[in-house]
């Protein structure tokens, strides 16, 4: 059978930036037969996320990510729909995910490796598990349960960096859910800071590249800050800490302003900054979603609740076209979406 395959082209370099020529589209074949336990599956949606970047070097600095091959087809998160199946638990017509899906139109994979949707938990949004009610929406709400300390009643202040991202988006909703009685976002257009007041409930929103960004935070959290949902590192997360309370917590999710850096996993933070931290006993520790993969389904069952109540809005950036990977995956790393970036590959 004929398919399109998207590959490695070229890798950027430690210190490079991400360009939509970095990915090859293809064509290729897989075989006309399935074999016992395995299923033909057709791509419907692709996941590009953040962290896919350290897969784009020769070593990803990481232990649980392996690099992307040169002239090999990529992988992530992906949905799909069952064409035929010799696996027990599947059958055709189902709905499938994994975190491992090819990047490419059909596929044949191991069925036992592919998790069931069930698409009625998210009003038939089957992206949604990509995003919301997937990964995405199990490390915000993870990260905030289990590191963020965050109690309802405790007049708590939430700040969240890159908050108009995927993940950004939703853990300053999920942070008001569990308990936080003011959030704070910031960003880095007026528009995704107008969307994350008028849209997702947010008290405030900071445009970073207006303004001074220390000031408008003292002036918007005038309590200091109790948690915060570090997505971008740097010079924003030092101003953020700079203001963070005594026994106060930092969400450490991810560090994009360093990605295209050659640095270590967290990132070290200036001598400075690292005084106010170790002085003001600023818990920040390394946050990794699949090492609580025990508690996946109740938290999965319970964003799934929230978008059905309509308690979590959820924003995607949609791309058409598995061509289009590449250039979608360009865009997220500049910052260029709101929400969760899919590539739609099939309909």
């Amino acid at each position: 059978m004929i398919i399109q395959r998207v590959v490695l082209n070229s890798r950027p370099g430690k210190n490079g930036v991400p360009v939509a020529e970095n990915f090859r589209l293809e064509q290729s074949t897989i075989a006309d037969t399935v074999q016992a336990g395995q299923v033909r599956v057709k791509t419907l949606y692709l996941s590009v996320d953040p962290y896919m970047r350290c897969r784009m070097n020769e070593d990803t600095g990481s232990d649980y990510l392996r690099p992307w091959q040169l002239s090999e087809v990529a992988d992530g998160g992906g949905i799909g729909v069952v064409e035929e199946s010799k696996h027990d638990n599947l059958a055709k017509g189902d709905f499938v995910t994994s975190f491992t899906w090819p990047w490419q139109t059909v596929a044949i994979l191991d069925g036992s490796l592919l998790q069931k949707l069930a698409p009625q938990l998210v009003n038939g949004r089957l992206s949604y598990f990509l995003g919301a009610a997937g990964i995405t929406g199990l490390t915000a709400l993870l990260g905030i349960r289990e590191k963020g300390h965050v109690a309802a009643g405790a007049n708590q202040t939430m700040v969240v960096s890159g908050a108009a991202g995927a993940c950004g988006s939703l853990a300053g909703q999920i942070g008001r859910l569990e308990g936080c009685s003011r959030v704070v976002g910031i960003a880095g257009t007026d528009e995704k800071c107008s969307i994350l007041v008028q849209e997702m409930g947010f008290d405030a929103a900071i445009n970073y590249k207006k303004g001074d960004v220390a000031k408008q935070l003292r002036e918007l959290c005038p309590g200091g800050v109790d948690v915060y949902f570090d997505n971008v590192g740097g010079d924003i997360s030092d101003t953020v800490i700079s203001q963070m309370n005594q026994n106060s917590h930092i969400i450490l999710c991810g560090q994009i302003s360093q990605y295209n850096k050659d640095v270590p996993y967290p990132p070290p933070l200036p001598p400075d900054i690292e005084k106010i931290q170790k002085e003001r006993n600023i818990t920040r520790e390394r946050f990794l979603v699949l090492n609580y993969m025990d508690k996946q389904e109740a938290s999965v069952l319970q964003l799934c609740q929230w978008i059905q109540e309509g308690k979590l809005k959820v924003r995607e950036t949609v791309v058409e076209g598995l061509a289009n990977i590449g250039a979608a995956f360009q865009s997220m790393m500049n910052g260029g979406n709101i929400g969760k970036q899919i590539v739609s590959v099939s309909k």
